[in-house]
């Protein structure tokens, strides 16, 4: 399964590391992403592959806004078809 993750706030050192290194420690693989500055506040959008992953995406949801807490951040996590429909034409 795949989906979006989406982070934003305030531009800092060390928001892609923390992520991507959680992303990581739960073998969840990061298959695209892209990250901008808008008028000073970091941007991150993330296509992961949760087939390997040891959580599911309801505890990953969990861990990743304790996450955004302790950063100052918010974080999204949406199925990747859910996003896809969403933003259909």
């Amino acid at each position: 399964m795949n989906a979006i993750i989406t982070v934003v706030g305030s531009d800092k050192v060390g928001i892609i590391a923390k992520v991507s290194n959680f992303l990581s420690e739960h073998k969840i693989n990061i298959a695209d992403i892209t990250q901008t500055i808008l008028s000073g506040n970091f941007v991150m959008m993330m296509m992961v592959n949760l087939d390997k992953s040891d959580i599911s995406i309801e505890d990953l949801r969990s861990n990743m806004n304790t996450l955004a807490e302790d950063m100052g951040v918010e974080i999204n996590i949406m199925n990747e078809k859910v996003f896809s429909s969403m933003h259909r034409v």
